[in-house]
This record gives C-alpha cells, structure tokens and sequence, in this order.
C-alpha cells in the first residue's frame, strides 16, 4: 500500500499489513465486536479504512462501508438498518457527521456504541463516550492479543466462504437504500476472473480514488488487490488525484465515464487555445489515430507507412497526451457505472490507452461482462466474464447467474424475491441483445426505452452519449415517450471556454434542443 501524505509517499509491506489489520482486529474485540457484526467505515480512501474492512472479515463479521457524502437521515437509515454499533471514520468532519446521527438515534433500538477515528486533527478535546483514535485501538489490540492467545487466529480459521463479506448499500434513487449482501466467495471469484483476464500481479499498481461504497472499489481496490497482490495507491486529495497519477504511473486504472469525458473536454480546451501549428498537428496524427489507432491496439494488420506515421505520432502527440492524462503507464484500464459513447471510447484506444468496458451492478459484484484485449468492440460491454452466464428474457431484460450473484438483500425477503427468479437468475432491469460472438450490448434501462407516437422506440442514453462526447456539453438528458421527436435537456459547459462574452454569461446552462424521430434511435 502507499499513501500521499503533506506530499510525501508513506508505504506498507504485506506484513506490515496484517499486522496492523491483526492489531486493529484483536482492538475491536477487545471492545465487544465479535462474528456477524456490522462494521461501518466511511471515510475517503485510506489504507487504514482498507485494513478495517480485513480486520472486520478477519473476526468474520461484515464491513459495511457508507458514503461520507450521504445527508444525515440516509446516514441514519442505514446505521439502523444495518443495526450498526461500531464505526470507523477518517477524520473530524465523519466524526461530528456521526455525532449528530447518534443524537438522531436515541428513541431507536440500535445506536452507534463506538466511533475510531483515523486522523486525530481538531480532535484533541473531544471526550464523547466511545471515541478513541486509531492509535489507541491498535494498543487495545496488541494487549488483547497477548492476553488471548490463539483467539485471532481462531477467529480467521472460523470463516466460511459463504458467509456475508461485505454489505453495499445501493443508492436508493427509487426508495430507501438496500443492504446488498455479497459472500467471500462472490468477491473472491469475481476478483480472480478479472486478475486472470488481465493478468494482473504484484508489479501492478492501481490508484484507488473512488467511493470505498461503490462497488467498484470494492471490486477493484479490496478484492483484486487480495487476489492478484498488486499495490494499492490511495491519493493525497481527491484535487490531488490527477497530480498524484502522475507520480504513481498506475499499470492499472479504473474511471467512470464522467471521468474519462472530463480528461477529453480538459484536452480539447487547450488544444483550442494552442497555437495554429501545433493544433494543425494535433488535428493531423489524430485523424491517423482515429482511422488505426484502435487497429494498432487491437493487434490488427495495418500498412507499415500508417505504422511508421503512428510511431511518429505517439512520439510527438500519443506518448505527451497519454502522460498529460496520468496514462502514461497503463496497461488495462476500465470504464463502467454507464454507457459510454463509442466515440468517446474510439479516442482513448486510438492514442494507444487500453481502455475497456465492463458491465455489472452492485447485486453482482460490478462482475457480470469483461472486454478481452484483442476483442474489444466499441459498441458492446463485452462477453460474458468467467464463471457468469447470460440470458435475454423474452421483453430484452438482461438476466445473469453464476458466481458474483447476490446473497440476498440484507432483511429484505421481499425485495430479494423479486431480483432472483427461481432459477437463480438475477434480472437486472436492464435491455439488452447478444451478438453471434456473445458480446452483450446494452440498449438502456428497460423503464427508460421510451416510444414515440410513430411506435418507434429509442434509447435515450445512447443519445445522450452522442451528444456528450462534444466538448462544450457537459450532461444531457433525453426524452420523447408519446412525442413526436425526442427531445433533449442540455446542460452547456461554460467552463470549456467556448461561451464568452456577455450575452453567453446571461444564458440559462439548460436549452431545448430536439432529435430526429427516427426507427434507428
């Protein structure tokens, strides 16, 4: 592990890892934590937070890591739903945040008993009960490990690959949260099937810079990370984390689409303010990467001249871009949590960026489709990953089973019951089609395919995808059910230097723009 602090790199073995996590272990059963409880952990990414999820799995009690964003009655909900008594934090901000839940829970059954805190700044005279810091939970853990011998490791020794390893909340868009309970082995298997296709190891590193929350993370950062032994990379800030790519160099990356659109928009706006000369030749080796770039990625037969050119151009324009971005390293990276424009998607790979998709939810570990290097289409999230099968339901509906499937929804039967059918498919809720080679391509959520007056159906994000690769749009939202046309809600980006002066500044940042009615949409 590595983390930048007061911009100095600070580094873990894998020793020193299990050291702590055994010291921070032994420490919360020192205060009363035992097998089956729930261990919340907010904060963002730090190594310690990482190890409080092992130390959890380690008494084969449950992480349960809360976004540290979440307004204070969501906080709440799930801190009762999960009948939460022990917490984790990073700093004084999730301490006064969980300070004020605790208040908030005092007619409630379950209340929080013990809050550890990471970094003690602004902490110094606060003397609530079951406050302690990081530093005095690890001593607690080292008194009661030599007291109780054996009881660590008894403890391991007692997990069980079907036992619940982590709770993930989904987000609650459409309701109250649900506590996704994921097994060892979901994980596990999941994390190994990604390491295998990637052949990913110990000389690997990855930047963890996402909400230890999402799924991703935990995917990524948590599981893979055990499984393949690569280094862990949690930034200094979440401003720093671009800077801090660039001294890291990861071999391995993930970003979500709003991300990888954010690096091409930062691109596209200083190319715009180069000088003439330089964005002639920008525009010239892009035009040669955009007709043989992905070729060249893909390991497909390209004439030596546009070999030699490409060359050129990574030397000139490709290899500078690719460092600008913080890629100059990488050798797979990832993009999900929603479509992503093909067009988006060709600019990476054409400048010699592996960039790939996968497709999952949070009911399957984000591990349900993986793009191979060599056959990666632009228009698919890939084919099914290792050990996950697919099938598409007569109305489109994308249904999974196999190894990275749910356990259940954490007290939810009923919730559970309408996910898994009874051949233990998950239904994912979204529309979907498998080409001859099995490459699932994903048209939209099923609620939101809408139908215009014609009868002819669109998928809103694939529009919206379209429209979002531009530079000077930043989000858009289309809509067309019993229309005429689809029609579109467009959020303009005047940060991309383009709207200047004072009529653009009187603007509203939403125009109605609108779409060809069209079968093909």
């Amino acid at each position: 592990m590595r983390e930048k602090d007061l911009g100095i790199w600070q580094t873990w073995t894998w020793n020193a890892v299990a050291q702590e996590v055994r010291e921070m272990a032994c420490g919360l059963a020192s205060l009363g934590f035992k097998a089956f409880d729930n261990l919340a952990i907010m904060g963002a990414n730090r190594p310690h937070l990482y190890m409080a999820v092992v130390a959890a799995q380690s008494l084969r009690g449950v992480p349960v890591p809360l976004y540290q964003d979440a307004v204070a009655s969501e906080m709440v909900f799930m801190l009762q739903d999960a009948a939460i008594d022990f917490v984790i934090v990073e700093d004084q901000e999730q301490v006064d945040k969980l300070l004020e839940c605790r208040e908030l829970q005092k007619d409630q059954q379950h209340g929080i008993r013990h809050i550890i805190y990471d970094d003690p700044k602004g902490l110094r005279h606060y003397e609530q009960p079951g406050l302690i810091s990081y530093e005095q939970l690890r001593e607690l853990g080292r008194a009661f490990d030599k007291a109780n011998v054996g009881h660590y490791d008894r403890a391991v020794a007692s997990g069980e690959a079907g036992d619940v390893g982590v709770i993930l909340y989904t987000s609650g868009t459409t309701g109250r949260p649900k506590g996704v309970c994921q097994t060892h082995a979901s994980f596990i298997a999941a994390g190994r099937g990604g390491v295998e296709t990637d052949r990913l190891g110990p000389g690997d590193n990855i930047m963890s810079y996402l909400p230890m929350a999402w799924v991703g993370d935990h995917l990524f950062s948590v599981a893979q990370w055990l499984v393949g032994g690569f280094t862990l990379n949690c930034p200094e800030s979440a401003e720093t984390v671009m800077n801090d790519m660039r001294e890291i160099g990861p071999s391995y990356y993930f970003g979500p689409p709003r991300t990888v659109e954010g690096l091409l928009t930062a691109v596209s706006i200083r190319m715009e303010d180069a000088a003439a000369p330089k964005r002639w030749l920008y525009a010239k080796f892009m035009a040669l990467a955009q007709r043989v770039g992905a070729d060249i990625l893909n390991g497909a037969t390209v004439s030596t001249g546009d070999r030699l050119m490409y060359g050129l151009g990574n030397l000139l324009i490709y290899g500078p871009l690719r460092n600008v971005l913080g890629m100059s390293r990488i050798r797979v990276a990832y993009t999900a949590g929603a479509a992503i424009g093909p067009d988006l998607f060709r600019f990476y790979r054409s400048i010699g960026v592996n960039l790939k998709q996968f497709y999952g939810q949070t009911e399957t570990c984000a591990y349900v489709c993986l793009q191979q290097d060599g056959k990666v289409k632009l228009q698919t999230v890939g084919t099914a990953a290792p050990g996950i099968e697919l099938k598409i339901a007569e109305d489109g509906e994308v249904l999974v089973r196999g190894v990275s499937v749910l356990k259940e929804y954490y007290k939810r039967p009923d919730a559970t019951a309408e996910v898994l059918d009874a051949n233990g498919y998950f239904h994912t809720g979204d529309t979907g089609v498998l080409d001859s080679e099995g490459h699932l391509r994903i048209i939209d959520r099923a609620k939101d395919v809408g139908r215009l007056v014609s009868g002819a159906i669109f998928a809103p994000n694939y529009i919206e995808n379209k429209l979002k690769f531009f530079p000077q749009i930043k989000e858009a939202v289309c809509f067309g059910n019993g229309r005429d046309e689809v029609c579109a809600a467009i959020n303009i980006d005047f940060e991309a230097g383009w709207a200047t002066g004072p009529s653009a500044a009187a603007s509203p940042t939403v125009a109605m723009s609108t779409w060809p009615a069209s079968p093909k949409c």
